[in-house]
Formats: structure tokens, C-alpha cells, sequence
């Protein structure tokens, strides 16, 4: 008699197949490659057929794979939901917010801190990725994700238009500056927010573009998966960061940043309020609390 399968690979396997890529899943889980590849190893062992077709642009699901991802990826979609209903029927004072790292860090942790100290009672619990996980945003009570309004059902609200300013240290300026003419940023080294897939987010070449600059990453610069990785970054002086408004604010109150160019607003993008589709009288306290802050 075969041993059945081990369930722990289920949600491993169903965003390597919905991603097409172990890497972009390894990323999305906040686990290494060869930890996602050796989940995906053992169950093609068990089963003794191949689920992948691997390649340098990618992991595409063979016949096989595709039954067996179709299977999985309802599966993971039901227990996600017993899970949010059992979470919803004995925790009504917790709520849990899905964002990215950089938002979570600089923006949310504050003033989540601040609605603890008049709510004690609350449980709120933050959930980051990279990425604009659909799947993981449909299971938490609320996701404040960067976008534009299309993007979004109708239920979303903007939270906080984008606005973006370049900034470094006193110390960078000192040394490269001054930036008083945008192509002396093309001359500069430029610190990246790396992401997979098209950026939502305003990139250097977009707003040196906007400047009639045409500059790719080049070498001195530095990329990074994490804006939080960026921003420290720039605190070390490695280079020039693109700053969002609300999140490096406290930076520049300080002055450890300083704002060393124009700033470039998009009115129709920025972080949006993303309710869920039940949504507790602890959600909504929360929800308007944090719109009522900016």
C-alpha cells in the first residue's frame, strides 16, 4: 500500500504553479530555491512522474503537473477559506493585514502601534511580501498594496498618493552633490528597487525619463529586492534612493535623508485600503483609524 503524500507541499507546489517559476515561488514564501525544489523533488519521487518542465525562462507544469496543480490550488483555496472562517468565528478582535515589507516597516508598524495603545484588546497581525500575492491578500481581513485604481475592486480607498522625491544623506550630498540639475543623477550611483515582473512602483529610468535621461542600472549602482534594504542603503551612504512620501517622512524630519531633487507626483497611483469580503467590527475600527491618520 502507498504511503499518502505529506500536505505540506501543497501551497509550495500550488505557487510554483501558478507562478511558473521556483525561484518567484521561493521568494513569495520567504523560502530558498533549493528548499522549493526539494518539496518538488519529493513529490515527483513519490508520484514517479515529472510535474515540471524546467528551463532557464521558467518551470511550466507538464500534463501531469497541470491535473495535479488543478486539484491542488482548490484544495489550497478551501483550506484557506476554513481557515479564515474559523479565524473569523473565534478571533473577532484580531485582524490581519497583508502589504509589502516597506510599507509594513515604515508606515503601518508605527501607527498599528499607536491603535494598540488606545485598543489593547486588539490583535492585529501584518503580513509582508514583495509581491502582490491575489491568493494571500484574499485571506487576511485587509491589504494596503501599492497600485493604480484599475487595479483594485471598487471597495478599495486611496490611502496615500504617490509622491516621490530622490533623497540621500547630508554626507552623500556633500561628497556627489549638488543635484541641482537632473542629469547629474545619471553620473551619480542610484540605488533600485528590484522586483519580478513589471514595477508598480516609479523606477529611475522612469523618472529620469520624465527628465529626457535615458539610464539603465549601471555599474556603481545598487539593486535590491526589499525597499527597506533600499532605504538603508541609502542611510549608508551607498547611493541615491527614490523616496516615497509617508514612508521616508521621518527620515527627512530627522535628517538623516534629505530631498536632493523634484518631487514627481502620480495622483492616480499609491497605496490603496483593500477591505475583505468580511470584514470585523475590529477591522473597521482599525480601517478607519489609519485613514483617519493621513
Amino acid at each position: 500500500m502507498q504511503r499518502p503524500l505529506d500536505i505540506g507541499w501543497l501551497r509550495i507546489f500550488e505557487a510554483v504553479g501558478r507562478l511558473g517559476s521556483l525561484t518567484r515561488a521561493a521568494n513569495e514564501l520567504g523560502l530558498s530555491q533549493p528548499a522549493v525544489t526539494y518539496q518538488i523533488k519529493r513529490v515527483e519521487d513519490q508520484l514517479g512522474v515529472s510535474l515540471l518542465h524546467r528551463s532557464q525562462g521558467g518551470s511550466r507544469l507538464t500534463d501531469a503537473g497541470e491535473i495535479l496543480f488543478e486539484a491542488v490550488k482548490t484544495s489550497v483555496e478551501n483550506i484557506d477559506k476554513a481557515a479564515r472562517d474559523t479565524r473569523r468565528t473565534t478571533q473577532d478582535h484580531a485582524v490581519r493585514i497583508f502589504t509589502d515589507f516597506g510599507f509594513a516597516a515604515f508606515w503601518l508598524m508605527p501607527r498599528v502601534t499607536d491603535f494598540r495603545r488606545l485598543h489593547p484588546e486588539a490583535e492585529v497581525h501584518i503580513i509582508a511580501s514583495q509581491g502582490l500575492d491575489d491568493a494571500m491578500a484574499r485571506e487576511t481581513d485587509a491589504a494596503m498594496l501599492f497600485g493604480a485604481a484599475d487595479d483594485f475592486p471598487d471597495t478599495a480607498q486611496l490611502l496615500i498618493p504617490e509622491r516621490v522625491v530622490p533623497v540621500c544623506t547630508p554626507g552623500f550630498l556633500e561628497r556627489y552633490g549638488p543635484f541641482d540639475d537632473p542629469a547629474k543623477f545619471a553620473r551619480a550611483p542610484l540605488l533600485h528597487l528590484e522586483v519580478a515582473g513589471k514595477s508598480r512602483w516609479l523606477t529611475w529610468e522612469s523618472w529620469l525619463a520624465d527628465h529626457g535621461i535615458t539610464r539603465k542600472p549601471a555599474q556603481g549602482d545598487l539593486g535590491l529586492n526589499t525597499y527597506g534594504f533600499v532605504i538603508q542603503a541609502a542611510l549608508a551612504e551607498q547611493g541615491v534612493a527614490l523616496g516615497w512620501r509617508g514612508l521616508v517622512d521621518h527620515h527627512l524630519e530627522q535628517g538623516s535623508l534629505v530631498a536632493v531633487g523634484r518631487e514627481v507626483a502620480r495622483a492616480d497611483r499609491g497605496y490603496w485600503v483593500v477591505p475583505g469580503a468580511s470584514v470585523s467590527n475590529t477591522t473597521t475600527t482599525l480601517l478607519d483609524w489609519l485613514i483617519n491618520e493621513t
